[in-house]
C-alpha cells in the first residue's frame, strides 16, 4: 500500500466516528424538541384545557374560566333595566336604574342593586341574581353549596351541601345550610320546609295531562273559604315552580276562579309553572288578621305537600293585585319572622312560608299613609272622589274592625303596617311591583313607600308605575303579564 493511501485510510477511521456520534445527537435533538412541542408549547392542558382554566378540576368549574357566573349578573330586566350588572366576583359596581318606565311616567330608581358596593363582596364568587341582599350581609358566604344564581357555580364547593338560589341570602342566615338541599326559600332553609327533601323525586321527569285540583282544604277544615286549586301544566320539566296567586277585593269579596284565567295565569302555566289560587276568609267573617294567616297557612300546606304534585319548594313565588296585593307582599316582607299573621293552628307548624318572588300590582302596604298619600298627590281622573279609607266603612276600615283614625284599631293598625317588617326582615325575595299613577282606589304611594323601604335594606325592586293607569286597569294584564312572568323565568331559570 502507498503511503498516500495509507494516510487516507487513517483519516477515515479517525473521522468516521466523529460522525456517528455527531449524527446520532442531532437525531436526539430533533425527538427531544419535538416533544417539546407536545408537552411545552400549549397542549391542551397549559392553554386552556380542562384542568387548568375552567376544568372540574382545579379552578371548579365554569366560573372560574370566566364563564357566565363569574363574569357578571344575568340581565334581570323589563324596560331596560339591569339587576347584576356588576362583577359578582368581587362585589363590583352594579346599576342602579330599578324601575321601568311605561307609558311615559317618571319613576324613581330605588338604591342598589345586589352585589354593588353596598351590598359588600361575595367571597363565593359566583353571579347574583337575587332579590337585594348580598351575601356578606346575609351571612358567610363561604357557607354555600353550589350557587344557582340563573347560573351554575362550583366555585362553593359543596361543603354546605345544596345549591343556591335563595333570593340573595346566604344560607348562614336561613338556618343551618348543611342540612342539605336547593335553597330559592326566601332565605329559609329546607330545612325548615319539612317534607322539602322529597321534592327530589321524579326530577328530570315530565308531567303529563294538564291537571287542575279543585278545593283543596288547606287549614283542616271544611270551609269554602280555606281552600285552594292546584292547576298542574302539561308536559312540563319537573319538579315544578309554583306560583302562588292571590284574589284581591278590598278584604271582603273576590274568589279564587278569577285568578285561574286570564293572560297572566295563562302565561304562568304556559312557562311550565304549576299554579295555586288561595281563598281566604274574608271580613265580613272573621277580622285581621285571620284572612292573611289563611293565606301563610296555604303555602305551608303547599309546601309540605310539595312531593305530591312535584312541586319544587325552592322556586314559589305569589302573585295578587289590590288586596291580594297586600297579601303577597306580607308573605314577602314576613316569611323569616315569626308575626301576627302566623297561626300554628290552621296546620303544618314549623313549615316555611317563605316566597323565593313577589309579584304586587297596585296593592296597599301601609294603611295609614293611604288618604295623606291621595291628598298629596290626587288621581287626575278622581282628584276629589278618590276612595276615603279612613272611615269604618272603608274596606280596611272594615277589616281592621273600625275607623282608622281611632284607639280601638290603633294596634292592629300597626301591626298590619307591611313597611315596618322590612327592617327586620333577615331575607326578603325579590319584589316585582306595578301600579298606575292614576288609581281612585290604592295610591301610587303605596308602592313606592314598599319600593323606597326595599331599597334601604339593599333590596331593589323592580317597580313600573304605568301612566294613567286606573286600578286593576286591563293594560296590567296586557302590558305587564308576559315581563313579569319573564322576570320570574329569570330568576328560577327557566
Amino acid at each position: 500500500m502507498s503511503t498516500e493511501n495509507k494516510y487516507t485510510l487513517i483519516l477515515t477511521l479517525m473521522v468516521a466516528p466523529w460522525l456517528l456520534f455527531a449524527c446520532s445527537n442531532g437525531s436526539s435533538g430533533s425527538a427531544d424538541a419535538a416533544g417539546g412541542g407536545r408537552g411545552g408549547s400549549g397542549g391542551s392542558l397549559a392553554t386552556g384545557g380542562t384542568a387548568e382554566t375552567g376544568g372540574t378540576a382545579s379552578s371548579g368549574g365554569q366560573t372560574s374560566a370566566g364563564g357566565a357566573t363569574a363574569g357578571g349578573g344575568s340581565a334581570l330586566g323589563s324596560g331596560g333595566e339591569t339587576r347584576t350588572g356588576g362583577t359578582t366576583a368581587s362585589g363590583g359596581s352594579a346599576g342602579t336604574v330599578a324601575t321601568t318606565m311605561a307609558g311615559g311616567s317618571t319613576n324613581t330608581a330605588g338604591g342598589t342593586p345586589s352585589g354593588g358596593s353596598t351590598g359588600g363582596t361575595t367571597s363565593s364568587g359566583g353571579s347574583r341574581l337575587d332579590g337585594g341582599v348580598d351575601a356578606a350581609t346575609g351571612g358567610s358566604s363561604s357557607s354555600g353549596g353550589l350557587r344557582l344564581d340563573a347560573s351554575v357555580d362550583a366555585s362553593g364547593g359543596t361543603s354546605s351541601g345544596g345549591s343556591r338560589l335563595d333570593s340573595g341570602v346566604d344560607a348562614a342566615t336561613g338556618g343551618s345550610s348543611s342540612s342539605g338541599g336547593l335553597r330559592l326559600d326566601g332565605g329559609v332553609d329546607r330545612a325548615t320546609g319539612g317534607s322539602d327533601a322529597k321534592t327530589s323525586t321524579g326530577v328530570g321527569g315530565k308531567t303529563g295531562a294538564a291537571q287542575t285540583i279543585k278545593n283543596i282544604n288547606y287549614a283542616g277544615t271544611s270551609s269554602a273559604s280555606q281552600t285552594l286549586d292546584l292547576l298542574l301544566p302539561a308536559n312540563a320539566l319537573l319538579p315544578l315552580p309554583l306560583v302562588v296567586r292571590i284574589h284581591g277585593g278590598g278584604f271582603s269579596s273576590g274568589d279564587k276562579a278569577g285568578e285561574e284565567t286570564g293572560t297572566a295565569a295563562n302565561a304562568i302555566l304556559a312557562k311550565g309553572y304549576a299554579l295555586a289560587s288561595v281563598n281566604y276568609r274574608l271580613s265580613g267573617q272573621a277580622l285581621f288578621p285571620a284572612g292573611a294567616q289563611d293565606v301563610k297557612a296555604a303555602v305551608r300546606w303547599l309546601r309540605a305537600h310539595a312531593a305530591e304534585y312535584g312541586l319544587d319548594t325552592d322556586r314559589f313565588a305569589c302573585w295578587g293585585e289590590s288586596a291580594g296585593g297586600y297579601m303577597v307582599a306580607m308573605l314577602g316582607v314576613t316569611g323569616d319572622q315569626a308575626t301576627v299573621f302566623d297561626d300554628d293552628s290552621l296546620g303544618n307548624p314549623g313549615v316555611s312560608s317563605a316566597v323565593a318572588a313577589v309579584v304586587d300590582w297596585y296593592g296597599p302596604t301601609d294603611l295609614a299613609t293611604m288618604d295623606s298619600q291621595q291628598t298629596a298627590h290626587p288621581p287626575a281622573s278622581c282628584p276629589s272622589s278618590w276612595l276615603q279609607h279612613t272611615p269604618a266603612s272603608s274596606p280596611e276600615g272594615q277589616w281592621l274592625g273600625g275607623a282608622l283614625n281611632t284607639a280601638a284599631v290603633s294596634s292592629k293598625l300597626t301591626q298590619a303596617n307591611l313597611v315596618a317588617y322590612v327592617a327586620t326582615a333577615k331575607a326578603l325575595p325579590f319584589f316585582i311591583i306595578a301600579h298606575g299613577d292614576n288609581d281612585c282606589q290604592v295610591p301610587w304611594g303605596q308602592s313606592q313607600e314598599l319600593t323606597d323601604a326595599l331599597a334601604k335594606v339593599g333590596n331593589t325592586a323592580n317597580l313600573t308605575i304605568l301612566a294613567g293607569a286606573g286600578h286593576a286597569d286591563a293594560r296590567f294584564e296586557s302590558t305587564q303579564s308576559t315581563p313579569d312572568v319573564t322576570l320570574l323565568g329569570s330568576l328560577f331559570g327557566r
